[in-house]
């Protein structure tokens, strides 16, 4: 039998909290070691909460936690802690928590996805349980949760729609606009398949959650951990969850307006195809289109409905924004690969294959080249008409946007090298494991 004894600080990433102590691996079974020598085995389930000055509703929260790690333990025989991530309390929770047998993990950065961040870091479990410190949620409905996941999901969300909503638990614009507006956001943009992306109560496997490099430190980490884990094609399942009014005697720290655009914010920043690649796909056509039918009447004039000036420049204009946007949304989807929460797809196969930086500056060139040969042609024109103006605009037009995409195909090439990792191809082979990172 091999011992392997790892004396290095159980520190996460990012500073968002610490466990100290040594561990001892026997065969994959682990041990925590304590300052005065005892040792006792690493817990199976960590419920996690974040809280900031909740001294008047921990008591009901950790001890209905205890209750929840109780039924665990008679289902599924498994041990669990509960993790109480403070955010800078002043006003006595650390001690009262550690009194009501919770374990308390300093988190410095301030925020909500901060706290359960640093709080998810510093669990010692595999199995990991999230909800809100203020008594709106029932621990014991993530019993559920947790079965889901030793069925093998990764993610388990809960349902306040299914679960049941009490009355004065949620304010009106949440239920009946936000929270269904921005779930039904989500699924459109990454097909989570749930209906309630923002309940508090969830359930993630601990190397799901290392898989997914969670990162938002706001409200919007409810949105970010849904996004990820769908990105990375983890098992995500859900189940009823109930919410009850909480226990606190002072205004929550929600902001819905607030929090709902930092929401909203979020699932465009994760989803290039949708903030940028759409609205390429519907410039291009529009601007080929209005191009197309210039073309049309300036070779075959009466062949189609006259199309004027102003529409040959707002055709050319919309290509043009549509080939930058493309550009932005296939740097996007390069920097979720390089950043290790999205999976390459079929479409960034192909760009792995034909757009290296060479091709990119190739490509640029020529169109450079072309853009100045029809601007020629047209200053030679223009000359020999002893300038005077001529009768359509649209070769200019289309020199002048030649040149427009053949500079952001060069600068564009560059970029997504820069993404790429300062290499000069398009897509590299990446791949990130966060699973191998040591933690407790």
């Amino acid at each position: 039998m091999q011992l392997s004894v790892n004396q290095t600080c159980l520190e996460p990433e990012n500073g968002f909290g610490a466990v100290s102590g040594d561990t001892v691996t026997i065969q994959q079974r682990t041990i925590r070691t304590s300052d005065d020598g005892v040792e006792a085995a690493l817990p199976d389930v960590s419920i996690v909460m974040p809280s900031l000055n909740e001294c008047q509703s921990l008591p009901h929260c950790i001890a209905n936690a205890h209750e929840a790690l109780a039924l665990i333990m008679e289902r599924y025989g498994l041990i669990g802690e509960v993790v109480v991530a403070d955010n800078g309390s002043t006003d006595g929770s650390q001690a009262l928590a550690e009194s009501l047998g919770a374990r308390v993990v300093p988190v410095a950065q301030r925020g909500y996805g901060a706290a359960l961040i640093g709080g998810c870091h510093g669990a010692a479990g595999r199995f990991l349980l999230m909800g809100d410190a203020d008594g709106s949620y029932d621990f014991t409905d993530g019993v559920a949760m947790i079965g889901r996941l030793v069925d093998g999901a990764d993610v388990c969300m809960g349902s306040r729609f299914r679960g049941g909503i009490a009355p004065g638990a949620m304010p009106w614009k949440n239920r009946y606009i936000g929270n269904p507006a921005l779930t039904g956001v989500l699924n459109l943009f990454f097909r989570s398949g749930i209906d309630d992306a923002h309940c508090g109560l969830r359930a993630i496997t601990k190397d799901a959650f290392l898989d997914c490099g969670l990162a938002a430190t706001g409200m919007e980490f409810a949105s970010e951990m849904v996004i990820k884990a769908s990105l990375r094609g983890l098992r995500i399942d859900q189940v009823p969850a109930k919410l009850s009014p909480d226990l606190r005697d002072r205004a929550p720290h929600l902001r819905p307006w607030r929090d709902g655009w930092r929401h909203l914010r979020y699932l465009l920043m994760l989803s290039p195809t949708w903030l940028f690649g759409v609205p390429a796909l519907l410039a291009l056509c529009l601007g080929l289109a209005l191009l197309g039918a210039a073309g049309v009447d300036y070779l075959s004039p009466g062949t189609v409905p006259a199309i004027g000036a102003y529409w040959t420049l707002l055709g050319s204009a919309s290509v043009a924004v549509g080939h930058l946007a493309l550009l932005m949304a296939l740097a996007g989807h390069l920097y979720g690969i390089r950043a290790g929460y999205r999976s390459p797809t079929f479409v960034t196969g192909i760009a792995r294959r034909v757009a290296n930086l060479e091709s990119m500056l190739v490509t640029g060139l020529a169109l450079l080249a072309t853009g100045a040969a029809i601007l020629a042609c047209v200053a030679y024109g223009w000359v020999h008409r002893d300038f005077r103006a001529a009768s359509s605009l649209l070769p200019p037009a289309l020199g002048t946007l030649a040149i427009t995409l053949g500079m952001q195909n060069m600068f564009g090439g560059f970029l997504m090298a820069i993404i790429g990792g300062h290499e000069a191809r398009f897509f590299g082979d990446v791949t990130v494991d966060r699973r191998r990172e040591t933690r407790p």
